[in-house]
């Protein structure tokens, strides 16, 4: 046992119990200390550190320590971690920190003992950041160490502190190559403790683990990538792992199939949509590459195809080595096509996609489309040049004359138990009950109507005829390609006896060159009335040969409209169902599906282009829109202020006629007042009667005239308001008429409030209604010189004029000839208050009679402005960021490419400025 085993365990004293086992330690280790003593150079320090073992041992902690202070050789760190331990004995935990921090040594196990037992202390105390740290330091230290590295494990689990037992389960499994420590780390990543670590940390245990066990390191390596796709890191993991399978150069021997799903399924995702091509370099180079070097057999198929397609658009991305691979593998595997659970979902994802940036497609395409995935019937097309029996052929294999030659619609016939008839135009799917539905439908442009009907002939074949309306073979022939591809196979009515043969040979192959895997087979109809005139024999095989040279696949039938022959029927359905025979519904929908998806993406392309040039007509449009509402608003304006003076001038006008009324009656009406004094009259009150008489005459003279005078005018200017209102309303219906003629959403109502001529009616009710209500007026005694004649004027002139009649004459001459317009300018103006007050509202009243229109040829310009930013940044958006459109439909399209390539179908990528094409 090592002296350094001895002081860990404490048993030191044994070195000193050689010859005497059996003795009591203590006995022996104080004789010896005794001897030592006597020495001349005593060397206690040994001994002491054995009895402190022997005492600790004994429980005698306190003596313990007492000798263990005294050690002061080699073994002090020792004696100072015993000290610590004895403390930790008595539970004094706080002196025993202070203890073991104090040990000063080179002794890795000493180090590592003080560790641990700081560890103890503080997990005990509930210190876990410290005993973390604790424990860390030792495996640190020291890994081979007994337990360390379980100790920690176990604590870091309890702790659930996944942190650092994946660091250590990592670390250990690097340092030690034991499986054991990878199936720890397997199993924390499998529980998910590892989200959210960097995926660089994991390069070295994988490096590690590839050299032991490759079948540990897949599993390994399969459960770190479900974990990171799991969280944000799924990209930065792709990245680390491709670059650390470059650096491995993993040997296909091994069979790495869950390698491989990970690599086709992560493959998948990344060709979803949702990122930019720019972005995809940084990964796709890598990852097809690693992929195709991992895979075998069948499985290469996928990845091999991957690497070409990518090479086609992208030649510079990828080694030539690996391309040479790819195509060696393609040209030398065994034909391995896609099934519809390959193509479907990437014609789905681009439906989505699509619907996602409001891209709405049309609502024929939309039923083509439903119709493509819904049907396994065969669906036949038949097409002729000229009206040459195709109709019949249709009506006698329908069993119904339904057919007509000159129907200008493409027609679908289609068994079902149930009668259905739909036309389906770009716009709309509308249920067809009356001939004029019919009617209104063919005149769509490329129009199709849809029998869903008890059709016992195609039900018994699973046919789906699709009739076409007669092609003029100089014509491009546009309903007939616009649905050709969703044909199965193309029955082409030719006229046994006309000279125009090689135009509809041409036709033919120009369909073909639009439908190269579409079977195209031939009809010659003879018109003959009877079978005894018939095409020569010589005629129709030269016609025949003709079609065989450019169709040598093609079959060709021999057909008699007007003949009545029931054994030429049989023969009919005998020939389209040799056509059908063979027919695989599932190659033929998901052929048609792939077909249509490049077709939907071209489409999209387009809407593309069509978005940015609708969002460039809607940002003009909206702008002459902002002007003419501009517009609007300054007449709107105008038209208020010319109201505003009108109404105002015209009600001025009443307003300053009754004023001058009044200024020019009253006075009058005073000095009138004159004969009211008469001889008789009592001149010593004479003032007080004359002016009571005054006021009563001013009063009935408002009351009876000026009074009525006012409301019977004010009402005529309210009544002629109101016209002037009527005409401004109709002038703003047709200024609102005039803008929603040119808008198609909401229209605009410019209606004024008319309310205000109520509240105008009710206010000059309320003036003018009952009687006038004035103050008396001290009309004679207004001034302190006229109360002094009046009062006395009887005494002034009493000594000269003793005549009353003279008198009489005399205060008549006064009232006459008094000055009273002060006086009536303070009745009119009394009078007048309230209609003055009445004008100042007149400006904000009709202010409010046109709010309303303000209001919303405001609101108006203000949406515009609004609809003019918006569609400004999407436009600058679309413009700045074309990729953010471009890319996923070139993602879709390598996706689609990818499947020609595993069916064996040849093309290559041209790449435009604005996005990348397809062409066979």
């Amino acid at each position: 046992m090592t002296t350094e085993k001895l002081l860990i365990d404490k048993n030191y004293y044994q070195t000193f119990m050689e010859s005497s086992e059996n003795e009591n330690p203590i006995k022996v280790l104080g004789e010896l200390f005794n001897i030592e003593q006597q020495k001349e150079v005593a060397d206690l320090s040994y001994l002491r550190f054995a009895q402190g073992e022997v005492y600790f041992r004994n429980k005698d902690y306190e003596a313990a320590i007492f000798k263990w202070e005294n050690v002061n050789n080699e073994l002090m760190p020792w004696a100072l971690k015993n000290i610590a331990d004895a403390h930790v004995a008595l539970e004094f935990l706080e002196i025993a920190v202070e203890y073991y921090q104090t040990v000063k040594t080179d002794s890795v196990d000493l180090k590592t003992e003080v560790l641990l037992q700081l560890f103890s202390i503080y997990k005990q105390r509930g210190k876990f950041e410290m005993a973390a740290n604790s424990i860390k330091h030792a495996v640190e230290l020291n890994p081979d160490y007994p337990n360390v590295t379980d100790m920690a494990r176990a604590f870091f689990e309890a702790q659930f502190d996944f942190s650092n037992a994946v660091e250590l389960a990592a670390g250990e499994a690097i340092r030690t190559e034991s499986l054991l420590w990878f199936d720890v780390l397997h199993s924390y990543v499998v529980q998910g403790d590892t989200v959210g670590m960097a995926p660089a940390s994991f390069r070295e245990v994988l490096m590690t683990l590839y050299s032991v066990n490759q079948d540990r390191f897949e599993n390994l390596l399969a459960a770190i990538w479900r974990s990171c796709e799991q969280n944000d890191s799924s990209l930065e993991w792709l990245k680390e792992i491709n670059h650390l399978l470059l650096e491995i150069n993993p040997q296909p021997l091994h069979p790495w199939k869950k390698l491989t799903t990970l690599y086709q399924g992560t493959y998948d995702a990344l060709m979803d949509g949702n990122r930019l091509i720019e972005d995809l370099s940084a990964y796709i180079p890598n990852h097809v590459t690693n992929w195709l070097k991992i895979t075998t057999g069948s499985d290469a198929i996928a990845a091999a195809s991957a690497v070409l397609t990518w090479n086609e658009l992208y030649p510079k991305w990828l080694d030539e080595t690996i391309v040479g691979e790819a195509e060696r593998l393609m040209s030398h595997s065994r034909l391995h096509g896609v099934g519809m659970e390959d193509v479907f979902p990437v014609f789905d994802s681009i439906r989505k996609w699509a619907k996602s940036n409001e891209l709405m497609l049309g609502m024929q395409e939309e039923w083509l489309i439903d119709e493509l995935v819904d049907s396994n019937d065969f669906h036949m097309m038949i097409t002729g040049t000229e009206a040459v029996g195709k109709s019949e052929l249709v009506n006698k294999l329908l069993g119904r004359e339904i057919s007509n030659e000159s129907t200008p619609a493409t027609v679908l016939f289609k068994h079902a138990d149930q009668t259905e008839i739909q036309g389906i135009t770009d716009q709309e799917v509308r249920a067809i009950t009356e001939q004029s539905d019919l009617e209104q439908i063919v005149e769509a442009e490329q129009p199709l109507i849809s029998y869903n009907m008890p059709l016992p002939f195609l039900n018994n074949n699973m046919l789906t005829l699709i009739d076409t309306p007669a092609v003029n073979w100089e014509a491009s022939g546009n309903a007939l390609f616009t649905y050709l591809h969703l044909a199965d196979g193309l029955l082409f009515v030719m006229d046994a006896s006309s000279l125009q043969t090689y135009h509809e040979i041409e036709l033919a192959i120009k369909i073909r060159e639009q439908a190269p895997d579409l079977p195209i087979h031939f009809l010659l109809s003879d018109l003959q009335e009877n079978d005894g005139h018939e095409v020569e024999l010589d005629s129709l095989e030269k016609t025949t040969a003709w079609i065989h040279t450019y169709f040598p696949s093609s079959k060709v039938f021999v057909y008699r409209p007007l003949s009545n022959n029931d054994g030429e029927v049989e023969e009919i359905t005998k020939f389209i169902q040799s056509m059908v025979q063979g027919y695989n519904s599932e190659d033929g929908i998901k052929h048609k599906i792939l077909h249509f998806s490049k077709h939907l993406i071209q489409l999209l392309l387009e809407k593309r282009v069509e978005m940015e040039n609708t969002l460039v007509e809607t940002i003009k449009w909206n702008e002459d829109m902002a002007i003419k509402l501009d517009g609007a608003i300054h007449q709107l304006t105008d038209l208020q202020e010319e109201k505003v003076q009108d109404i105002k001038k015209n009600y001025r006008i009443i307003k300053d006629n009754v004023r001058q009324e009044l200024l020019a009656s009253i006075p009058n009406l005073l000095a009138s007042c004159a004969k009211l004094v008469k001889e008789d009259s009592d001149f010593d009150n004479i003032h007080a009667t004359l002016n009571d008489e005054m006021n009563k005459q001013i009063k009935n003279y408002l009351d009876d005239k000026a009074l009525p005078n006012v409301t019977t005018a004010t009402r005529e200017w309210v009544t002629t308001s109101e016209e002037d209102f009527k005409d401004s309303q109709e002038y703003l219906d047709e200024m609102a008429e005039s803008i929603n003629q040119l808008e198609s959403g909401e229209k605009l109502h410019l209606d004024c409030d008319f309310k205000v001529l109520d509240d105008w009616r009710r206010d000059i009710d309320r003036m003018t209604s009952g009687s006038v209500e004035l103050e008396k007026i001290n009309i004679i005694k207004s001034s302190a010189s006229s109360q002094f004649i009046m009062k006395n004027a009887d005494k002034l002139f009493g000594a000269i004029i003793k005549n009353k009649g003279m008198l009489q004459n005399k205060y008549k001459q006064f009232i006459q000839s008094k000055d009273y317009s002060n006086t009536a300018a303070t009745i009119t103006n009394t009078f007048m208050q309230q209609f003055e007050f009445f004008e100042k509202t007149l400006e904000r009243d009709i202010k409010m009679f046109f709010a309303n229109p303000h209001v919303v040829l405001n609101k108006a310009v203000e949406d515009k402005q609004q609809e003019i930013q918006a569609n400004e940044q999407s436009l600058n958006k679309m413009r700045e960021n074309p990729e953010v459109y471009t890319d996923p439909l070139t993602l879709f399209q390598l996706k689609i490419r990818q499947y020609e390539w595993i069916d064996r179908v040849p093309g290559t990528f041209r790449v435009s400025s604005k996005n990348v094409e397809y062409e066979h």
